[in-house]
């Protein structure tokens, strides 16, 4: 297992709560992308050489295509798809699920929270990625929800948190 303190996860919304929805081509969208590229790659210059990413839809396979990205750059960079549950993609559209499946299949581990779905298994994936790092990277947008959980529950811990605004306009 990598060494805390060269870890950072991160945190972000779903398409329904994006201004853009699943619109990737959105100029938003494309802002965000580099925001989260430039915070990735900040982390990766203050030494951060492992990324844990939670693989939900939206900003988190954002954040995970930027880590294996910079992977390409860096090889010595590390990426854990920390997944909710095995049927976490199940009732995404196919080509999300297609999406999924290769990027899990590029991360350089895999680490299963809960062997089943339950309706805490994706607060357990928040609180696993959270104690396994010492930097939160953020996109959030304040509202409640599963980012908001992960943010404060990073702020209980003492964990550092880069916030990557999203764009409204």
């Amino acid at each position: 297992m990598p060494a805390r303190q060269e870890s950072c996860c991160f945190t972000g919304h779903r398409p329904a709560k994006l201004p853009w929805g699943y619109n990737e081509r959105d100029p938003r969208c494309v802002r965000l992308k580099e925001r989260i590229a430039d915070a990735v790659l900040l982390a990766y210059q203050e030494g951060y050489r492992h990324f844990l990413c939670g693989m939900a839809q939206g900003c988190d396979l954002y954040f995970c295509e930027a880590v294996l990205a910079l992977r390409e750059r860096y090889p010595e960079v590390t990426v854990e798809a920390a997944i909710p549950c095995p049927t976490q993609a199940d009732a995404w559209p196919e080509a999300e699920r297609d999406r999924y499946r290769e990027l899990v299949a590029r991360c350089d581990m895999e680490t299963m929270v809960s062997d089943t779905y339950s309706s805490t298994c994706m607060q357990r994936r928040d609180r696993y990625m959270v104690d396994h790092a010492m930097l939160l990277i953020a996109a959030f947008d304040g509202t409640a929800g599963g980012t908001r959980y992960t943010v404060e529950y990073a702020l209980r811990r003492g964990i550092e948190i880069v916030d990557v605004s999203i764009p409204t306009e």
